[in-house]
């Protein structure tokens, strides 16, 4: 019998992934998806590769009758929340856009889901929650203190669960605190497709390497690093996907809501990510140097022992493969999910 879960931004790059883990796992994914930075293509190619068809709604997490809807037409009984908006730099500047999309948004799907009687929610956090690092690697109970709009908003929406949870006693939460996702599926028919200009690494030097791009800013090469470059703790998408899943499963299994790392426990510099994209694609990637950006630091990676205990979880793709897997997305679609 498939279990029915409603993932809200299924269609973007790690909800994408997310879903085609799900059905690989037996699960009948709904999505929800307002297409504000993703692409309706994307479900177009899950259905292919999964020769499903998977049901999707247009609409936005913020409208509470329509989750409740969603809910309940396809009689789901869980939810993956990755709905929300992510670029740390543009928080900044539009930080009350960030609260109402990501805070007021999470707390309509709780209501739509209290409405109904859904209680397990899977929700897609991140590793900016912990701040500047007081000691590394990062683990669970390092102290929450985030640096910018979007890192508040994703801790704000874990201390939602937890009250919510506290007042009512049956809702149960797993808390996925990422580090940074890359690559693609190793079909190459999902990946990661950016509007505009890139704000994370990954995709940025992909599209260098593939031309459409002149060279990769560096922000900083006098940080206290082996080579003066930021070291951050990259994990492959289909990596991530698959912890999902893993957490989904505990909490069918398990009365205990719980937080966790989703990271390899490596850190790689920023130069040692141009280099090994570079090996991957036999490209030059043309790079320049300039001044450090606000609120970057110099090193940041986890520590997801927990995950691998609690789950039965760990990353098992290296380097090698993120980049492999993300260059030939790149070059099968050079201009994203653009025809």
């Amino acid at each position: 019998m498939l279990r029915t879960v409603l993932v809200t931004g299924g269609a973007g790059y790690i909800g994408s992934h997310a879903c085609l883990a799900l059905i690989k796992a037996g699960y009948d994914p709904i999505i929800l998806d307002n297409f504000s930075n993703s692409n309706a293509v994307a479900i177009q190619r899950l259905r292919a590769l999964c020769q499903k068809d998977i049901p999707a709604i247009e609409g936005d997490i913020r409208d509470t009758n329509l989750c409740a809807k969603a809910l309940r037409d396809y009689e789901c009984d869980s939810v993956i929340h990755f709905a929300g908006l992510k670029a740390v730099g543009e928080s900044q500047t539009k930080a009350l856009e960030y609260y109402d999309v990501n805070l007021v948004g999470s707390h309509s799907l709780l209501r739509a889901m209290q409405d109904v009687g859904v209680n397990r929610i899977i929700f897609s956090s991140s590793a900016t929650v912990y701040g500047v690092p007081k000691a590394l690697p990062l683990k669970e109970n390092h102290p929450l203190a985030p640096t910018n709009p979007y890192g508040q908003t994703k801790l704000a929406v874990e201390r939602l669960l937890s009250d919510v949870a506290a007042s009512e006693a049956n809702l149960k939460y797993g808390i996925l605190r990422y580090f940074n996702p890359v690559g693609a599926d190793s079909s190459s028919r999902i990946g990661e497709d950016p509007r505009g200009v890139p704000s994370n690494l990954m995709p940025f030097i992909a599209q260098v390497a593939v031309g459409r791009r002149e060279a990769l800013m560096v922000f900083g090469n006098d940080y206290d690093t082996p080579d003066g470059t930021g070291v951050r703790d990259y994990i492959h998408v289909s990596d991530l996907a698959d912890a999902h899943v893993k957490a989904l499963e505990k909490l069918e299994d398990s009365a205990e809501s719980f937080i966790v790392n989703l990271g390899t426990g490596k850190g790689y510099s920023v130069l040692d990510m141009i280099e090994a994209f570079a090996s991957a694609s036999g490209q030059s990637i043309p790079y320049n140097i300039s001044n450090r950006r606000v609120g970057d630091v110099a090193v940041v990676y986890s520590d997801p022992s927990y995950a691998e205990k609690l789950l039965g979880w760990k990353a098992v793709r290296e380097l090698d493969d993120m980049c492999r897997d993300h260059w030939a997305w790149q070059t099968a679609n050079p201009r994203g999910y653009e025809k």
